[in-house]
């Protein structure tokens, strides 16, 4: 009977942690505030994290589904507009997507991917 009773009391203890790593705190507050100001000066982030993040990744280098590195892009800022409105190759067209303002930032965003 006493082992049946630590195993109740190990799964109670197991649960309990479970549910508090679970339900604590992330973090996430910290991480917000710290992109929210990353947003302020690059407006266009929020949208390539939204939209570019999973392909180009992080700091455009990633390049998974064929996605070009956006650290050696050669491609000017009208370029970049037209291929984010009508995609390229495999990437997705944004035109119908986000506004033109939306795509203007995220363009000039990229630009500051490049140094």
């Amino acid at each position: 009977m006493n082992i049946l009773s630590t195993k109740n009391v190990i799964i109670v203890l197991l649960l309990s942690l479970f549910w508090i790593l679970a339900c604590g705190s992330s973090g996430d507050e910290d991480k917000s505030s710290s992109a929210e100001v990353a947003e302020e000066r690059h407006p266009g982030q929020k949208v390539y994290n939204n939209y570019c993040i999973t392909c180009h990744g992080y700091n455009g280098t990633m390049g998974a589904n064929g996605a070009h590195n956006l650290k050696e892009s050669t491609l000017s800022l009208d370029e970049r507009i037209e291929v984010i409105t009508n995609g390229r190759n495999t990437m997705t067209a944004f035109g119908k997507v986000i506004s033109e303002d939306q795509i203007a930032d995220v363009a000039q965003y990229i630009e500051s991917l490049r140094g």
